[in-house]
C-alpha cells in the first residue's frame, strides 16, 4: 500500500483560508466600518464591485496555465500573489476611508485580483498533488479552509478593528496572509514532474471547453446543482428579520451556527466522497438541498416560528452547502484536460458562482411577488429539476468518456 502524504493537506487548508480571510472582510467588515462612518447604501453596495476580478479569473487563467512545467512554477505564482496580495493590504492600512475611499476601492480590486490568480494557481496545484482517491479529502480542505475563513473575517477582524483599529487591523490581515505560507514553503513533492504540454494555451481553449462532445450536459449541471439553496441562502437573513430577530441575533444564527456547520459538514464529506465516488455523493447531498427546500417551505407557513425550528433550518441548509462544494470541486477537478487544470477548472467554478449571483436576484424577485413560501417552494422545485438533471446526465460516465480521449478537444 502506498504511504498516505498526510502533509498536503493541511497545506491547501492554509492556502484557501489565506485568501478566504481577506476577501470576506472586504465584503463583510469593510461595508460595517463604512456604515459606523456614514457611507450612503449606494456606496457600501457599489463595493461589492470588488469582486468582480473573482468573477472574470477565467480569463487570465491560460498565463499561469502557460507559464508553468512544474510543481515550483505554481509555487511561485502562489508566493508571488500573495504577496502582493499582503503588500496591497497593509498599503490599504495607511489610507482613510473617510479620505480616501477610491484609493482604497481601486487598493481592494488590485488584491482580489492577487488572490483571484492565486486561487487559480492554487486549484491547479492541488489537482497535480492530489491523487484521484484524495481529492474527496482534499477538497474538503479547500471547503474547511473557505469556510473558516469567512468566519475568521467575518467575526474575528471586527473584534480587532474594534480594540486595534483600522492600521492594526490591516497589518494583522497582511501579517496572517503571509504566514498562511509557510506550510507551503516547506512541502516537498520529489519525482513529480507534470506532463508536457501539447501546444500554449489560449483564450479559444475556454470555448474547445463546451465544444467537448457531451459537455453542454455537465454545464447544465454545473449551473443549476446550487440553484436550489443559493435562493435560499440569499432570503434567508431577509426572512429573519421579517420575524423580528435582531442583527446579533441573525449574526450568531446565520454567520457563526451556518458557517461552523458548513466548515464540519464539509469534512465529513470527503470521507463520504473517497467512500462513495463524487457521482453517489453528488445525488446524495443534492437530496438534502431539496429537504432543506422543503422544511423552508413548511416553515415558512408557521406564523411564528420557534427558535429550535430556525437552527434546525439553517443547520440542514449549511450541510447541503458545505457538502454540496465538497462534491462539486471533486467533479470539477476530473473534468479538466491535461495541461490546462488552472484554465478548466476555473471555468467550471465561475460558472457555478454565476449561477447562484443570477439565481440569487431571480429568488428575491419572485419573493416579492409570491412570499417566502412560494419562493421556498419555487427553490425546492429546482432541487428536484438539478436532480433530474444528476440522474439522466452521469457526471462519472462524462468523466470516463473524458479519460478516454472522445472529450478531449486539446
Amino acid at each position: 500500500m502506498a504511504k498516505v502524504d498526510w502533509k498536503k493537506y493541511p497545506v491547501l487548508f492554509s492556502l484557501y483560508i489565506a485568501q478566504a480571510v481577506p476577501m470576506s472582510f472586504f465584503t463583510t467588515v469593510v461595508p460595517v466600518i463604512m456604515r459606523q462612518e456614514n457611507y450612503s447604501l449606494e456606496a457600501i453596495g457599489m463595493l461589492q464591485l470588488v469582486k468582480l476580478p473573482w468573477v472574470l479569473k477565467f480569463l487570465w487563467a491560460p498565463v499561469v496555465d502557460n507559464s508553468t512545467r512544474s510543481l515550483g512554477h505554481y509555487k511561485r505564482w502562489i508566493f508571488g500573489s500573495e504577496f502582493f496580495y499582503a503588500a496591497i493590504i497593509f498599503a490599504i492600512g495607511f489610507f482613510s476611508l473617510q479620505a480616501d475611499f477610491s484609493l482604497i476601492a481601486v487598493l481592494m480590486v488590485l488584491a482580489v485580483f492577487a488572490s483571484a490568480t492565486q486561487d487559480i494557481a492554487t486549484d491547479a496545484f492541488a489537482i497535480h498533488i492530489l491523487k484521484k482517491r484524495e481529492r474527496g479529502y482534499g477538497n474538503s480542505m479547500q471547503s474547511a479552509g473557505g469556510f473558516a475563513g469567512s468566519l475568521i473575517g467575518s467575526g474575528a477582524l471586527l473584534v480587532i478593528y474594534y480594540y486595534l483599529g483600522w492600521f492594526y487591523l490591516l497589518l494583522f490581515l497582511a501579517a496572517f496572509v503571509v504566514m498562511a505560507l509557510v506550510p507551503l514553503g516547506f512541502y516537498k513533492k520529489p519525482c513529480h514532474k507534470l506532463a508536457a504540454k501539447d501546444k500554449e494555451v489560449r483564450l479559444k481553449d475556454i470555448v474547445t471547453f463546451f465544444r467537448i462532445p457531451g459537455m453542454y450536459k455537465w454545464v447544465l449541471i454545473l449551473f443549476f446543482y446550487y440553484s436550489g439553496i443559493m435562493g435560499i441562502m440569499t432570503l434567508v437573513k431577509p426572512y429573519l428579520v421579517d420575524l423580528e430577530y435582531s442583527v446579533k441575533d441573525i449574526g450568531i444564527m446565520a454567520g457563526v451556527a451556518g458557517t461552523t456547520t458548513a466548515l464540519v459538514a464539509s469534512i465529513f464529506a470527503g470521507y463520504i466522497v473517497k467512500k462513495l465516488g463524487y457521482g453517489k455523493s453528488m445525488f446524495i447531498f443534492l437530496t438534502i438541498s431539496l429537504l432543506a427546500g422543503i422544511y423552508f417551505y413548511r416553515l415558512s407557513l408557521v406564523p411564528l416560528p420557534g427558535l429550535h425550528l430556525i437552527y434546525t433550518g439553517i443547520i440542514l441548509l449549511w450541510i447541503a452547502y458545505g457538502a454540496s462544494t465538497v462534491a462539486m470541486y471533486t467533479a470539477a477537478m476530473d473534468m479538466v484536460r491535461p495541461g490546462r487544470e488552472g484554465t478548466d477548472f476555473t471555468l467550471q467554478i465561475v460558472i457555478t458562482h454565476l449561477s447562484g449571483l443570477l439565481l440569487g436576484v431571480a429568488g428575491g424577485k419572485f419573493a416579492d411577488i409570491y412570499g417566502y413560501s412560494g419562493a421556498f417552494l419555487a427553490e425546492a422545485g429546482l432541487s428536484l429539476f438539478a436532480l433530474a438533471l444528476l440522474i439522466l446526465v452521469n457526471p462519472v460516465k462524462l468523466e470516463k468518456l473524458r479519460q478516454t480521449g472522445k472529450m478531449n478537444l486539446c
